[in-house]
């Protein structure tokens, strides 16, 4: 598996630092430019010492068998990001080592995969920031079955203008609807949520700009 490090200019082993696991990984560096928005607030003071390590996808196919709650590699996948990749990362970076100080961070499936990831390995995982997940039946079953919603907290983002999503296999989906299932679900369940709904469609032109607010409501001193 290739992974896309970021480490702070400020780095040194003699400090410890949250970990931010990106699905979509070339996309958030490249699309998101999550390491500008990371070197700006840690730059200003505004957030803790954080490490960003995204994972890339190699095709639209790899992509959707391990993202995808029916995809064929999902469960390997999901194996790889706690009993793998977490090992790692915990062996080469001075991290807590601890779920509170691990995050996982997606959009459209790359969010579904990084919200069930935390629901299979809550205590692995402790926050995860999605941005408009893919949300089917399945992933709403699997969150009606956690037992731990304390576990780990939420933060969830949705655009109103996403009830008509040209999903990857030339399919219009509605996203809006089962997000606001999902909200409402999690809400039930009692999690640390923080939701909001975004005036805008299922493209980075709206997650990018939200990203300050994610990384800094998430890693605030």
């Amino acid at each position: 598996m290739q992974l896309l490090i970021y480490i702070p200019a400020n780095y040194s082993p003699l400090y410890k630092y949250t970990v931010i696991i990106a699905n979509d990984g070339k996309d958030y560096f490249q699309l998101g430019r999550i390491s500008r928005v990371a070197d700006e607030l840690l730059e200003n003071k505004e957030i803790e010492n954080i490490i960003i390590v995204g994972i890339p996808y190699k095709s639209v196919e790899d992509r959707t068998k391990k993202y995808h709650p029916s995809g064929e590699q999902h469960s390997s996948y999901l194996r790889f990001l706690a009993h793998e990749l977490v090992p790692y990362l915990d062996e080469t970076y001075p991290t807590y080592q601890i779920g509170m100080g691990r995050a996982l961070i997606g959009d459209s499936l790359a969010a579904t995969v990084s919200l069930l990831a935390a629901v299979k390995y809550p205590n692995i995982f402790g926050k995860v920031l999605l941005h408009s997940p893919m949300v089917n039946e399945e992933v709403l079953s699997q969150v009606e079955n956690i037992r731990t919603p304390h576990s780990f907290s939420v933060y969830h983002i949705i655009g109103t203008g996403e009830d008509k999503v040209k999903t990857t296999n030339g399919q219009i989906e509605n996203f809006l609807i089962p997000n606001r299932q999902l909200n409402s679900l999690m809400q039930e369940k009692g999690f640390s949520l923080f939701y909001d709904e975004f005036e805008g469609d299922h493209t980075w032109k709206h997650w990018q700009p939200d990203l300050k607010r994610a990384i800094k409501m998430n890693f605030s001193l």
